[in-house]
């Protein structure tokens, strides 16, 4: 099996930012109005931001993952799940549908899904396919929901998956940590933003490997 180093320099690497929306992460967002706690998401927002500007500096791709739901989407099966709770939850053109505190820069990728996992009926492989990606560093949110389905239909594509725990939250810790022993038992691999940015930066001893920047050009 590759080490974490081997995945992040050895391997061409995309950052997946997962749900980061209004409605799942914004106080007065569908989700948090409804009673759901989005402590998890307040925590680990700092990370992802350094995750995000490192990448960007190392000229590491980055996609942009939007859930955008409409009524040519609204399966009966899928308006019905959660016992209804979800069925107003990020509608095309609404606010809740919009990034939370990040906004997406010139050439950053986004992606829109209608279902949980961002490979379903979606470019997402198409577009890893094209930038030759290897590696998906997962984040975002609901880790338990839409972050492990995307991360596990990537491992069974043949994706490497790296999960970066601090920079995923869930709506319960119970809930995080499932899928943390899940993605590390399964499906790939689980670390923090700090030993990412580290193996970014050339500073892990006993594998003296290149950043990505000397290996990758920029995307345009």
């Amino acid at each position: 099996m590759k080490s974490l180093n081997q995945l992040m320099l050895g391997s061409k690497a995309a950052v997946i930012v997962v749900d980061v929306q209004n409605d799942y992460c914004h106080p007065e967002g569908a989700l948090p109005q409804a009673g759901c706690n989005v402590s998890g998401v307040v925590a680990m927002m700092p990370k992802l931001y350094k995750l995000l500007h490192t990448a960007r500096e190392l000229n590491v791709p980055i996609i942009f993952i939007q859930t955008l739901h409409e009524k040519a989407t609204d399966s009966d099966a899928w308006t019905t799940r959660s016992s209804g709770r979800s069925a107003n939850v990020c509608r095309r053109g609404s606010w809740g549908a919009e990034f939370y505190e990040l906004s997406p820069q010139e050439d950053d990728i986004i992606v829109n899904k209608h279902r949980y996992s961002a490979f379903v009926n979606t470019r997402l492989d198409s577009v890893l396919k094209t930038l030759k990606i290897e590696t998906l560093i997962m984040t975002g949110v609901s880790t338990n929901v839409c972050v492990e389905s995307t991360a596990r239909d990537g491992f069974m594509l043949d994706y490497h998956i790296v999960l970066a725990a601090d920079a995923c939250a869930s709506y319960s810790q119970t809930a995080h940590e499932m899928t943390l022993e899940n993605i590390e038992g399964y499906f790939g691999k689980v670390t923090d933003v700090a030993q990412l940015l580290d193996i970014w930066m050339d500073k892990t001893p006993e594998e003296p490997l290149r950043p990505m920047s000397a290996a990758q050009p920029a995307i345009g």
